[in-house]
């Protein structure tokens, strides 16, 4: 069996082919994780989870209210994160975490006072959600994109398992993340940055393969991502950290049905 710990198949982009593509998946023992990224994609992970599908629910962070203008999914922003609202969802049997959830510093406003303000609210609701996956006892899936420092600084003052989903940080961050516990998600990132000092020091047991399709689809795979490219992933990951893909396999679904309980 394979987990896919990160997908986004409610996204639209799978809208013509999302039954035949999930039938693929059970047909060759591969299981899902979907991740919300604001009350309607969440919603549906919920509605779409069955068989090989689970789902999480979570506010994103660049779905935080802003100046920002992003295409597609991301268009859709809330003004606060709603927690009555995603404490409901997260009681779903299929719900088995709270994210995708985080900071994300790339896109930031122009001008120091609104720079200061989006920072500052997406730290208020990344807190928030934190306060959630505790009271709802669920492990978190975390974003973070020139973040780490604040990121760090936050889930040090916590005490909630998860997952930092598409880690790029340095030895560093691995080492200090390391320390409260966190695994590392490892997706096709690493056919785009050179991750390899990074994905050495993190140890096969802290370690969840993921796919962020329809994103970061790797070299030679199809434009448009799915779970099927981790089979890449687990080749790259073997090929820097010099283990068989047997181990990998074995390791990392394990690791995901503990941090999920699936």
């Amino acid at each position: 069996m394979i987990i896919d710990t990160h997908a986004h198949l409610n996204f639209l982009e799978f809208d013509n082919d999302r039954e035949e593509l999930i039938k693929k998946l059970i047909e060759n023992n591969y299981q899902v994780i979907n991740i919300g990224t604001n009350k309607e994609s969440s919603k549906k992970c919920i509605s779409l989870a069955r068989n090989c599908v689970y789902a999480s629910v979570g506010l994103h962070p660049l779905n935080i209210q802003s100046t920002l203008k992003l295409k597609d999914d991301f268009d859709k922003k809330e003004d606060d994160f709603d927690y009555n609202y995603y404490k409901e969802l997260s009681q779903d049997k299929n719900v088995v975490a709270i994210g995708e959830i985080g900071l994300d510093y790339w896109y930031k406003p122009k001008g120091k006072a609104k720079r200061e303000e989006y920072v500052n609210k997406q730290k208020e609701i990344f807190e928030k959600q934190l306060d959630l996956a505790k009271e709802v006892n669920l492990p978190i899936v975390v974003h973070c994109r020139n973040a780490f420092d604040d990121l760090i600084n936050i889930l040090s003052r916590k005490n909630i398992p998860g997952v930092i989903h598409c880690f790029t940080g340095n030895k560093d961050n691995v080492e200090s993340l390391l320390e409260l516990g966190y695994f590392f998600g490892i997706n096709g990132i690493i056919f785009k940055v050179n991750l390899n000092d990074s994905i050495r020091a993190i140890p096969l047991e802290k370690m969840l393969l993921e796919t962020d399709c329809p994103y970061l689809s790797p070299p030679n795979f199809e434009e448009r991502n799915n779970p099927f490219s981790i089979e890449l992933i687990i080749d790259e990951i073997s090929k820097i950290k010099g283990i068989s893909r047997e181990e990998i396999i074995e390791k990392t679904t394990q690791n995901a049905k503990n941090l999920f309980r699936i």
